[in-house]
């Protein structure tokens, strides 16, 4: 089974992480980016390359002990693996490859016995401080083995309340993010989210927080009124917009099963499914919500990491958070790729785009006891100098820095963070750059539109090595082939910039202003436009 580019260069970064550090990396993968192919992948290479290794698969969760394992066996038909985990039915020890549930094997330390590689799919639930199962287990292997390696998995590498996970004491000593959520998307990988300013929001004045979190009970109490539920209720089904799969976020137990009761009420197809449901009432309902027997399905906190619905198209924000993760796996079960339509509609009662930002932009939480907010320095747009946030003169080049806009507040469907400006390109600029900052050579693109437009600038630092450099130039490289220059590979970068001032510009580009830089969305070229008429 082939992987995509960016599995392998997923895989390929990681070996470099792990040739240039000691320590433990975390693969920070978006939802949907296939983490369970690369796992196998990732299996198989290790045995392979060195057969006397001995890996265990960690994760919390059945579907994601059966999903792994399922992608192993589609990548290596006869991979050498157990599985050992009570709620599989499976207690399997001895193979080179093991896929465990850490409820059942965190206390088998001594079965398992010597380990090379522990790899944890959403690694981000691995405790800060030395406690908890994970961690325990951790130690016992390291006590046999102090050479073992531990690879994390997850799409949010962040704790509330921690911060990064690779704040210490935390075991990870390094994050390594080969792709972006723009990139699956605007390759196709994933499904972009649509939200819409709702009409209602829960209010959480008075709520309480506990570990940087709001109190359920009090939460609960906040927001699953029957004036709430019904309002939720009539504006969900007023914006659906034909979408058939909704799946709803909700503050607790009572308030999920009261949402399903309203839905319910309201002549919509509707479950509830919470950590109290049966197994095999759980199973039905989810498998009925998959097979679209059912419309709406409500939960509460049992519905994030590892559970797969491609076809959900409409999300229901109605657990206000302050977990910028919680946050992230909510969204993230409606960007897989769709059978009938080609985004997913994000409902936000709760208010967690305004709280939290963009999914593509999140900001990590601050660690514990530590404020929280913008750092006091500022880069210079045009020359890098890092300077104090006060400063409107760059000492450095002399750039005069506009005074900052008010904070607008997001477009009604730029969950995703995504939608910027259209500016039409009159001629542009290519130049040689080194940062003041780094000492680095790059090189920079001025765009120049009507008098009325402010110059757009910006930088690729093809000169950087690793991925930063590699996606650099490979974007340069583009650029050059859409602009007639041809291949600019094996040339200085000052004969670079020469070539492509004098090649053809774009007819204009879509931007947004990405702190004091700004980001190119998107290059139409004439022959773009003059397709799509």
């Amino acid at each position: 089974m082939q992987l995509r580019e960016y599995q392998r260069r997923s895989i390929d970064q990681l070996y470099e992480w792990m040739r240039e550090n000691d320590g433990n990396p975390c693969l920070e993968l978006p939802t949907g980016a296939g983490k369970s192919h690369i796992v196998a992948a990732l299996c198989k290479d290790a045995l392979q390359n060195w057969p006397e290794t001995r890996v265990l698969m960690l994760t919390h969760i059945k579907e994601l002990i059966e999903q792994n394992a399922a992608k192993m066996r589609e990548h290596w038909p006869n991979a050498p693996l157990g599985i050992y985990s009570a709620s599989v039915g499976k207690k399997q020890l001895g193979e080179p490859i093991t896929f465990a549930g850490i409820q059942s094997i965190g206390k088998r330390a001594a079965q398992i016995g010597h380990t090379d590689i522990i790899i944890i799919d959403e690694c981000h639930l691995v405790g800060h401080k030395d406690q908890g199962g994970y961690r325990a287990l951790i130690a016992d292997l390291q006590a046999i083995n102090p050479s073992i390696r531990i690879i994390g998995l997850t799409a949010t590498p962040y704790r509330l309340g921690h911060g990064l996970i690779t704040d210490k004491p935390a075991i990870f000593d390094g994050i390594v993010k080969p792709v972006s959520i723009e990139e699956l998307v605007f390759k196709g990988y994933l499904a972009p989210l649509r939200s819409k300013h709702t009409s209602k929001k829960l209010d959480t004045t008075g709520v309480h927080k506990r570990g940087g979190e709001f109190i359920e009970s009090e939460l609960q109490a906040a927001v699953n009124t029957a004036e709430n539920n019904a309002a939720l209720v009539s504006e969900i089904m007023a914006r659906a917009e034909g979408r058939k799969s909704w799946l709803l976020f909700c503050a607790g137990v009572q308030h999920a099963q009261a949402m399903a009761d309203a839905l319910i009420a309201a002549g919509v197809k509707a479950e509830c499914v919470t950590g109290a449901t049966p197994k095999k009432e759980r199973e039905r309902i989810i498998a009925s919500f998959k097979a679209g027997e059912i419309t709406a399905l409500t939960n509460a906190n049992v519905l994030t990491t590892g559970f797969d619905a491609p076809d959900t198209d409409l999300i229901v924000l109605a657990r206000p958070t302050l977990s910028p993760a919680l946050y992230v796996q909510m969204a993230g079960r409606g960007m897989r790729l769709k059978s009938h339509i080609d985004d997913c509609l994000v409902l936000d009662f709760a208010g967690c785009v305004e709280t939290h930002g963009p999914v593509t932009a999140v900001i990590p939480p601050s660690r514990s006891g530590e404020k929280s907010g913008k750092p006091p320095v500022k880069p210079c747009p045009e020359c890098g100098e890092i300077l104090h946030a006060s400063t409107m003169t760059c000492t450095a080049c002399g750039h005069i820095f506009e005074r900052e806009e008010p904070k607008l507040a997001l477009r009604n469907d730029d969950i995703m963070g995504i939608n910027g400006r259209e500016m039409a390109v009159t001629s542009w600029l290519w130049s040689k750059h080194t940062s003041q900052n780094s000492g680095k050579d790059m090189l920079r693109c001025t765009y120049y539109g009507l008098l009325s437009d402010k110059p757009v600038t910006e930088y690729f630092c093809v000169t950087h090595t690793g991925y930063a450099g590699d996606k650099a130039a490979r974007a340069v490289g583009a650029i050059a082939y859409r602009a007639g220059v041809g291949d600019i590979v094996d040339i200085d970068l000052l004969q670079a910039a020469t070539a492509l001032t004098a090649g053809t510009p774009p007819a204009s580009i879509e931007y947004k202003k990405d702190g004091n830089f700004y980001r190119v969305l998107d290059r139409i070229w004439q022959d773009d436009k003059a397709e799509k008429t």
